[in-house]
């Protein structure tokens, strides 16, 4: 096999994997909040995001390329965690409903919308608050 269909491959391979994590992480939202899953895998999701998201890391982000690996190896690891603490019929359930929630159609125009109506209240706001405006 020549080296370029080996790059394609892996190249596959990870946006396939990151695809997955990415369904997994949503569907470990959704079981948060299922009756279904036990305690402690609600804990794990629950860890695995607060890491996720908290701006405070155990290697920081500044060190090159050693600050962006705990966050490439950590969170997939602890994904991987809580999904094997839920039950598996749980889980299909949970992934079948994150990539429906990935494929609903989004509203361009609605989001073009609200940001306008923000748009349109921060110039409100300005004008109203302006000190001297006509003196």
């Amino acid at each position: 096999m020549a080296r370029g269909q080996d790059d394609a491959g892996l190249g596959t391979r990870l946006r396939n994997w990151a695809r997955t994590v990415r369904t997994d992480a949503v569907a470990l939202s959704l079981a948060v909040g299922d009756r279904r899953v036990p305690w402690y895998a609600k804990l794990a999701a629950a860890v695995v995001a607060a890491y996720a998201l908290s701006p405070i890391d155990l290697i920081p982000d500044f060190i090159p390329v050693l600050g962006y690996l705990d966050d490439v190896i950590l969170v997939p690891l602890g994904i991987l965690l809580a999904v094997r603490l839920i039950p598996a019929p749980v889980m299909e359930e949970l992934r079948a409903e994150a990539r429906a929630r990935a494929e609903r159609p989004r509203s361009r125009a609605g989001a073009l919308a609200v940001v306008a109506l923000w748009v349109a209240a921060a110039a409100f706001l300005i004008w109203a608050f302006w000190p001297d405006r006509a003196s």
